[in-house]
């Protein structure tokens, strides 16, 4: 994740009642009793006759109850659950199912459980009921309520777990439950072209029945195990998965549908082949290293190195649009990261540069994921169109993609990043129309890079990565650094 410490808002119900009759009861516990405290402290220096043992209790009661109302009210108001990169901090309600040992390291979490009892009520805007169940290794468990949370810190505090807590099991209850929040969020309201793009996705070829891999799946004779599904669609899947029983990897699985001519499913299989030899071959420390590729009962697969971090969607989704500093430092690297793509022979075309597809690192700098000779392979064999809808330009629609094509989906994702906004499709993106705080210059840029025509694009990934390290110097003045940053606009989350 981008931020190294998530603050976690959890407020129980006990905690609010709790809370308010504290506050109620402040009058008496706060002013009242140490009166009465102070009074008889002093009728026992003035030599009253008072039996001493009615002494000890009458002072045992009037200091104790200040100070356990103290205690009370510190629990109730100790409202915040800290997630770092290290481990957690719980409130202090948590202590005694914690056997009071509020710190607690990710090395020591063995297993998070999801324990759902009411999903008929569920909705977009309102969570199951059900307790989020975390256990240690040393001993102790805690339960979170659901209801206690507010849907956007459930979310980091379900990514925190999948970023930093690798090692501990998560049950697929919970998993399923995370990837359900996820696909919400990355859900796109449906616009007025997708029908024409789903009736040309019909003329050029046929539905297929593939069907993804299964968790707990084993490939290549045991050395490869799934471990769960990151995404699907139409004729290719990514998974995460676990090498050798140790090291977490990502499988990117393409196949041929049944009924492809011969010719083509050759020429296909010869593509893959070639182009995930390049890759292999790419030696860059902000692209995702690609191990091997093998094909197996049909299918081919690319194994990846398993990036930790956040991608640029959910940083967005959580943070809301992105300080213009932060973005330009980040069209900088990617515009580097393409050039180096593009310089290579053959040039290597994305083809899928979305938000999704790049990580951000906790030292706030970006990796490329995802990408390589599935992306081909897949639209050589069926002539499908490769890559998510609003960051496609409009010569890849038509099967014609080039290294513009990557600049074109360059400028969306700066559009996403400035305003939490898809750009719209087969069109020119101006950031500045929503975000009037744009500097002109980095509106123009996004603009040009989204031209419709290839040849009013930047001529090259070169062109576009200086002209970001200049807005860079004369912009931001090169002070972009995330160190310590929330990745908020403005230092606040918009709404």
């Amino acid at each position: 994740m981008s931020e190294l410490e998530v603050v976690i808002e959890y407020r129980s119900t006990p905690q609010r009642v709790g809370l308010f009759i504290m506050g109620a009861l402040m009058p008496l516990w706060a002013i009242v009793v140490p009166f009465c405290l102070g009074f008889f402290i002093s009728m026992l220096l003035q030599a009253q006759a008072v039996p001493p043992l009615i002494s000890a209790v009458v002072l045992s009661v009037l200091m104790a109850i200040p100070f356990i109302s103290i205690v009370l009210a510190a629990i109730c108001e100790d409202d915040r659950l800290l997630v770092s990169k290290e481990g957690f901090s719980f409130p202090l309600l948590f202590l005694p199912m914690l056997k009071f040992r509020r710190e607690r390291l990710w090395s020591d979490l063995s297993e998070a459980r999801l324990l759902i009892s009411d999903t008929q009520n569920q909705t977009k805007e309102k969570l199951p009921q059900g307790k989020l169940d975390l256990h240690f290794n040393s001993g102790g468990h805690v339960n979170i309520p659901l209801k206690s949370l507010k849907r956007s810190d459930l979310e980091r505090l379900l990514l925190s777990l999948e970023v930093w807590g690798a090692q501990c099991r998560r049950t697929p209850e919970l998993i399923a439950f995370h990837d359900q929040l996820q696909n919400e969020n990355l859900g796109i309201d449906k616009l007025s072209y997708t029908q024409m793009w789903e009736e040309e996705l019909s003329r050029r070829f046929s539905a297929t029945a593939f069907v993804p891999l299964e968790p707990d799946r084993k490939l290549q004779n045991g050395r490869i195990k799934i471990v769960k599904q990151l995404a699907f669609g139409g004729l290719s899947a990514i998974y995460l998965a676990q090498l050798n029983e140790k090291d977490m990897v990502i499988v990117k699985e393409a196949v041929i549908p049944e009924g492809t001519e011969e010719k083509a499913r050759d020429k296909a299989m010869e593509l893959f082949a070639r182009e995930a030899q390049f890759l292999i071959r790419l030696d860059h420390d902000q692209i995702a290293k690609v191990f091997d590729h093998f094909h197996e009962e049909g299918r081919h697969y690319l194994l990846l190195e398993y990036v930790r971090g956040q991608d640029l969607r959910q940083l967005v989704k959580q943070n809301g649009p992105q300080q213009t500093a932060h973005v330009i430092k980040w069209a900088h690297e990617i515009a580097g990261i393409l050039k180096y793509l593009h310089e290579q022979t053959p040039p290597i075309i994305h083809r899928d540069l979305t938000p999704e597809n790049i990580v951000l690192n906790e030292n706030g700098s970006v990796k490329l994921i995802d990408f390589g000779a599935a992306n081909e392979f897949v639209g050589t064999a069926t002539g499908t169109l490769v890559g998510k809808q609003a960051y496609m330009a409009p010569e890849q629609l038509r099967g014609k993609a080039s290294t513009l094509s990557d600049i074109y989906a360059l400028g969306g994702t700066l559009h996403y990043l400035l305003t939490a906004k898809d750009p719209e499709p087969l069109s020119e993106s101006s950031p500045k129309e929503l975000r009037p705080d744009v500097p002109e210059a980095l509106d123009k840029m996004v603009l040009q890079l989204t031209s419709m025509e290839e040849q009013d694009r930047p001529p090259s990934a070169l062109v576009v990565s200086e002209q970001f390290a200049h807005l860079r110097m004369t912009i931001t003045g090169g002070e972009d650094s995330n160190n310590g940053d929330k990745n908020t606009n403005n230092g606040h989350e918009p709404g």
